[in-house]
């Protein structure tokens, strides 16, 4: 459709709001040049005809390389990437598209044909903006949106969370075996399997490597691969993209292993794990890399695997219900965690721990009696550590007075360690000083297998300082009560 002269360039006399022609094209001229967008006018055979100096800042062009030229040519030879004027010489209407220049800038361009007589195009005037700095303010948003996205999923994910509050307790011969064991492992960034009952402490153990490892300053993340259902762990361990799903956050979701790049994860009850996914584990175990539900880029990671379970990982490869694959990935470093009823000697210091825990919290004076202490020497603990703190904070508020006894306990025993004293099992008895008592028939047992101070502290994870102190302060206090006795 021809372009009309608006009323505004008329003049009543007849003649042009401007004295002349030229000085009609002179304040044209200032009018181009003056604008902030780019401006780039070809006529009706796409030949370049007008620039301004907006145009040639944003592009980065000179002058000279388009005047003239033909948008065909410019296009094919790279000049730039894609044409609006041949856009819209094709199609005969306004077209939009964001074009990326050599100079780096990016912009929106609007190409819009100007028709003659005769319904024939006569030019195309382009008008060029500058987004550069809205993509880049819009990239800078979209990534804090993705930070704050971060942290988010990883607060919500911290408070599912279910932390013991009692801490990693050793005083047993094989437990401090597997200590320094753990102690040797820790520092290096090998994947660990740990092994052993429910209840034994495997958590405890994996939370003791990470806090001894290089990556402590980083996040710690708990798994556990039995507790999420199987159509929610893909997601929850590996992420979505956005609109993978119907129900999907719209924005996407980070998954477990992103959340602690740089960081630990500990993947409790691995048997647990759906064949499907124990392929995915394998990638993140041989390439640190993870694929999002509805991604296709794999997404790099940096992490370190702590695994854990207490069912035969080897039984279930025969089954064919674990990949083996999988299972000698896991099994660079394998530690199996003794079960409680194999090292009676943490049971009193365990006891100890969660009754002081437990007092302080319900701001109570519980005690238990030796024959109770007894008791619970004697018995099997199937459910391990777990079962014993359940039971002490069990008896410390069900107990009638301060004191806990045999009766008040679901079993009974009979089994005597020694050192505890037989007579009046029914009186309150010192917990501490039985602590004690056992803590330097430990210190001796070590100071006589290795000969000297230095490898049997190591040997029971303490200081050489330390152990000489605790030393005399054990050995005097018996000659003192010796004494006393004479």
């Amino acid at each position: 459709m021809p372009s009309r002269q608006p009323s505004y360039y008329r003049r009543t006399d007849g003649k042009g709001m401007f004295g002349s022609l030229q000085e009609a094209y002179d304040r044209l001229d200032v009018i181009i040049e003056s604008s902030y967008d780019g401006i780039y006018i070809t006529d009706g055979n796409a030949v370049t005809i007008r620039v301004n100096r907006a145009y040639l800042e944003i592009s980065g062009l000179q002058e000279e390389e388009v005047m003239g030229q033909n948008m065909w040519d410019l296009e094919k030879a790279g000049v730039i990437d894609r044409s609006g004027t041949l856009i819209a010489l094709s199609t005969r209407k306004p077209a939009s598209l964001e074009q990326t220049f050599r100079s780096g800038r990016k912009a929106l361009i609007t190409s819009t044909p100007v028709f003659g007589d005769g319904d024939r195009i006569v030019m195309v005037v382009t008008n060029v903006r500058d987004m550069t700095d809205f993509y880049e303010l819009q990239e800078k948003y979209e990534a804090a949106e993705a930070l704050t996205q971060k942290y988010y999923s990883e607060i919500q994910f911290v408070r599912r969370q279910v932390l013991d509050s009692a801490e990693l307790i050793a005083a047993d011969q094989r437990m401090l075996e597997v200590l320094a064991m753990v102690d040797r492992v820790a520092a290096m960034d090998a994947t660990v399997l740990l092994l052993g009952e429910t209840g034994v402490g495997k958590e405890q153990i994996a939370k003791y490597i990470y806090k001894a490892s290089p990556r402590h300053g980083e996040r710690f993340l708990t798994v556990n691969c039995g507790a999420i259902p199987p159509n929610l762990i893909e997601s929850e361990l590996f992420g979505y993209d956005k609109g993978a799903f119907t129900g999907a956050n719209k924005e996407g979701k980070l998954g477990l292993f992103e959340l602690a790049d740089k960081g630990t994860v500990f993947l409790d009850e691995i048997g647990e794990l759906p064949l499907d996914m124990q392929v995915k584990l394998l990638r993140v175990l041989q390439e640190q890399q993870v694929v999002r539900v509805g991604g296709s880029e794999p997404v790099s990671i940096n992490v370190r695997i702590l695994a854990a379970t207490n069912r035969d990982l080897e039984e279930m490869v025969r089954q064919k219900t674990f990949r083996e694959d999988l299972y000698y990935r896991l099994n660079v470093v394998p530690i199996t965690i003794p079960p409680l009823r194999d090292r009676r000697d943490d049971i009193l210091p365990f006891t100890r721990a969660f009754l002081d825990e437990l007092n302080k919290k319900y701001n109570l004076n519980k005690q238990f009696t030796p024959a109770a202490l007894q008791a619970l020497l004697d018995y099997d603990w199937p459910g391990n550590v777990r079962e014993l703190r359940n039971l002490v904070e069990r008896m410390v508020i069900m107990s009638r007075d301060d004191l806990i006894r045999p009766s008040d306990l679901p079993f009974r025993g009979s089994w005597t360690p020694g050192g505890l004293p037989e007579a009046d099992l029914d009186q309150p008895m010192d917990l501490r000083q039985e602590m004690e008592t056992l803590e330097l028939k430990a210190i001796n047992r070590a100071y006589a297998k290795y000969g000297n101070v230095r490898q049997a502290a190591a040997s029971l994870m303490m200081d050489p300082s330390t152990f000489v102190r605790k030393r005399r302060k054990y050995t005097q206090r018996a000659l003192e009560e010796e004494i006393s006795q004479m």
